[in-house]
């Protein structure tokens, strides 16, 4: 069994008085997610996210370590992965799609998203997560 993990977060932003998050659509899957990507080399979880959401997105994220939660799931038979997820403010809101992986980027408002999501995880890590958001 091949073990993976990638580590992301469910960035955020306010934008007149509404708190929108920042959601990401795949080109192979074609299902809108949150950014994140695999762990390279010695970095930490924080290092990862932080890292991958510039590479996939163009911004700059503060990550809420108090928030973090973790999804599991089974991308092919052989291979057992681990997602892991903070919660990141936006230090900048202009976006730029990594343009290898990423077809669109949007900022949706938090209760909208849940209609955008593809996955009941992703749904499930929203719920959660606008507890966290001050």
């Amino acid at each position: 069994m091949l073990n993976e993990k990638s580590c992301g977060a469910i960035v955020y932003r306010k934008y007149h008085g509404n708190t929108e998050i920042l959601l990401i659509k795949h080109i192979n899957s074609g299902h809108w997610s949150f950014p994140k990507g695999h762990v390279e080399g010695n970095e930490t979880e924080i290092e990862t996210a932080i890292r991958e959401i510039k590479e996939e997105t163009g911004i700059d994220v503060i990550i809420d370590q108090s928030f973090r939660e973790i999804v599991t799931y089974s991308p092919r038979k052989d291979t057992h992965k681990q997602v892991v997820y903070f919660l990141g403010k936006a230090k900048n809101t202009d976006f730029v799609p990594q343009e290898e992986e990423i077809s669109e980027i949007r900022w949706v408002e938090i209760g909208l998203a849940t209609s955008v999501l593809a996955y009941e995880n992703d749904r499930s890590i929203v719920a959660k997560a606008k507890a966290f958001i001050p």
